[in-house]
């Protein structure tokens, strides 16, 4: 059996799909993340059901994305059962979608989710009179502490069985033309008629044309024709979408608003509205916000937690880890000598595999340290706030809040972020989101920061990198506020969006992110990462004869290549000198994953001092000798605002449909990197 989930954005529908199937779907608290449906198993005692997890959306009238996906899977996909997951702190919008679900044939249940906030705020809800006017079983439960979910499957299951649509309109004055439009759907055997009788009496543009095109234009003109004899109030003369939404929610105000037992007063102030009175302040919200995320970076990479002298718990832990690798390096050294291995072999193992697969892993507390944070803010709803706190930003250049939203999935992964933009419906604004992405520093670039950070600031390292992601933020306004002045010249859509209540982040939602994101880490350094540091190792030890060199050298495959692209980075200040080629390669084979910068560096500039086991000691001493801090910065802004990864230009490719766009992209991103790192360089050197 398939079972459908379909609810509201916010309303915990991707929480109550991750209980019901342990899947790793990713939560958020902004509309729009669950893009394309997930699907997953969830292990009944009557067998597996597959549970499909649409869209978040407000209702099924396609006029986005999610709507499509949602409707189409609905009416042409036929599943078993839909749940439709209803937030009960907000029970009149979210039963604007259930009256339209239960206009279809399939079996319908309600799961009234949040619970536990509606007793927390002094509300009761009725669930039988709830159940008796939908016509439709209603289970309350809570998605987040996983109650109610084994009664909400069991009647669910109960609940399998065919079913007739109804409509709320059954009892209001469109009542005769609606009955004799579904008898002419039911004569021509169209499946869900009651569904495509509303829609069609709504003068939907999207089903009407399917209707031309599979079942009989006739139908078409005769529903319009039907239409003439329906009597609407002069307010919404000839608007039959409006009086039919009108009528959906006087059904909802009249009839089911009896179920709650206290509704709330009008004026009456929530929690989450008192502590938004602050935190979306219109002069207050976006300074809080800058504060909160510099507080997340001096815990993280302070080594002067509050002025104290006292290294930050990130520090501390990435100390910890560095003595970590450097005793296991320590160890395969002593291991590989007393196997008598060639010294290629043991280069190879050590100050190959070992010395670059440890320079990534030993930043990775801070990195987990900074996702931790990451999912607080966004498990407990204050990263919604601050998708409508840049609304107003990126309304300077042509965005929406909305485009905001996969701009902080890209402070994760470039890839799932871009992946995100399907939700904007105008393309302008998704080829534009996606040509900004790399401006919001992904995980994957967190290492370079945290190894700069421990290397050249090791006494400011929370303000240097709170400056870095500072610098994206603000390229991508002025390179926005370009692209919209000469590539795209177009208003930016509305954007609404309804902000979730205030809660404690759950640990389950927290540590499923984490073990997700540590993972993915683990299995990149494992596989990725490993390999490359060994193609790297050979190409900086041979040269283009195949002839072993002097490691690390000029004259080495690596080398070479380095040297001849390097003058075209000497004017951003990090390529002066004998050794400059390293910084160069490093950028290159970042091109393939930002994480191999770090592990690169790690391989070119340590050398043999990895074998003194260490290695974090070396290379922070050796960048520390090289880069000058002007020229760090120049170095970590390029790859800030470079291509991301050979992943994310696959996905920009897959998203935007076009070669010419995709190649176009590349070249900004480049060219963007180029001109901000050659300001912050020569600006730089003149101030200080």
């Amino acid at each position: 059996m398939k079972f459908a989930l379909a609810g509201n954005p916010n309303s915990g529908k991707t929480t109550l799909f991750n209980n019901l199937t342990g899947s790793s779907a990713h939560v958020g608290n902004w509309p729009g993340v669950t893009v394309d449906r997930k699907e997953g198993t969830y292990r009944s005692p009557s067998g597996p059901i597959v549970i499909v997890d649409l869209p978040g959306i407000y209702s099924l009238s396609p006029y986005s994305p999610e709507e499509i996906v949602s409707r189409d899977h609905i009416v042409e996909e036929n599943p078993d059962l839909i749940i439709n997951i209803v937030d009960a702190t907000n029970l009149e919008r979210n039963l604007y979608l259930t009256t339209q679900l239960m206009e279809t044939d399939c079996p319908v249940i309600v799961a009234l989710n949040m619970m536990d906030v509606v007793r927390k705020e002094g509300l009761v809800i009725d669930v039988d009179i709830l159940e008796r006017e939908l016509g439709l079983p209603v289970v309350p439960i809570s998605a987040l502490d996983a109650s109610g979910l084994k009664d909400l499957m069991e009647r669910a299951l109960a609940a399998v069985r065919p079913r007739r649509g109804h409509s709320v309109l059954d009892a209001s004055p469109m009542a005769p033309q609606l009955r004799r439009a579904v008898e002419m759907l039911d004569e021509r055997r169209i499946p869900h008629p009651v569904f495509h009788a509303v829609k069609l009496l709504e003068g939907d543009a999207l089903e009407k044309k399917e209707f031309r095109d599979r079942y009989a234009a006739d139908l078409v003109e005769r529903f319009d024709e039907m239409k003439e004899h329906i009597a609407l109030s002069d307010d919404m003369e000839g608007d039959f979408e409006a009086a039919i939404a009108d009528l959906r929610y006087r059904h909802i105000t009249d009839r089911c608003r009896r179920a709650l037992v206290r509704p709330r007063r009008a004026g009456e102030r929530t929690l989450s509205d008192k502590i938004d009175s602050v935190l979306t302040n219109r002069y207050l919200g976006i300074p809080i916000f800058l504060i909160v995320m510099f507080c997340v970076f001096h815990l993280i990479f302070s080594d002067n937690l509050l002025g104290s002298g006292v290294p930050s718990p990130g520090v501390w832990l990435q100390d910890l880890m560095s003595t970590l690798m450097d005793q296991v390096i320590g160890l395969v050294d002593a291991g590989v000598a007393g196997l008598r291995a060639s010294d290629w072999a043991r280069s190879m193992v050590v100050d190959g595999i070992f010395a670059g697969v440890g320079a990534v892993l030993s930043f990775l507390p801070q990195i987990m340290m900074l996702f931790l944070f990451l999912s607080i803010l966004e498990d407990s709803g204050y990263m919604a706030r601050a998708a409508f706190l840049m609304d107003r930003i990126l309304r300077c250049f042509g965005l929406s809040g909305k485009s905001f939203l996969p701009m902080l999935m890209g402070f994760g992964c470039s890839v799932p972020a871009m992946m995100a933009t399907r939700t904007l419906e105008d393309e302008r604004d998704r080829r534009i989101t996606i040509m900004l992405m790399p401006c919001f520093s992904c995980g994957a670039k967190a290492p370079i920061w945290a190894m700069f950070a421990a290397a050249l600031f090791p006494q400011h390292g929370d303000v240097m990198i709170f400056g870095v992601y500072l610098v994206g933020i603000l390229t991508a306004i002025g390179a926005g506020i370009l692209l919209r002045t000469l590539v795209f010249r177009k208003d930016s859509v509305p954007f609404i969006m309804e902000l979730p209540a205030y809660h404690m982040p759950r640990a389950k939602n927290v540590a499923r992110e984490l073990w997700e994101k540590l993972r993915s880490f683990l299995v990149r350094a494992s596989t990725i990462i490993a390999g490359a540091t060994v193609v790297i190792w050979f190409l900086s030890n041979f040269n283009p004869s195949l002839t072993m060199v002097e490691p690390h050298g000029a004259e080495s495959i690596l080398g070479v290549l380095g040297t001849f692209l390097q003058p075209l980075f000497v004017p951003l200040g990090f390529a002066s000198g004998p050794d400059g080629w390293k910084a160069v390669v490093a950028i290159l084979t970042g091109l393939i994953a930002k994480e191999m910068v770090v592990s690169t560096l790690g391989v070119l500039y340590t050398g043999a001092d990895v074998s003194d086991g260490a290695l974090s000691a070396a290379l922070a001493a050796t960048l520390a000798a090289t880069f000058s801090p002007v020229a760090a910065l120049s170095f970590m802004t390029f790859n800030l605002l470079s291509v991301p990864c050979m992943a994310a230009v696959a996905t920009a490719r897959g998203e935007m449909k076009s070669a010419r766009w995709t190649w176009f992209t590349i070249a900004f991103w480049i060219s963007t990197a180029w001109v901000v790192s050659f300001l912050i360089f020569h600006v730089g050197s003149l101030l200080t």
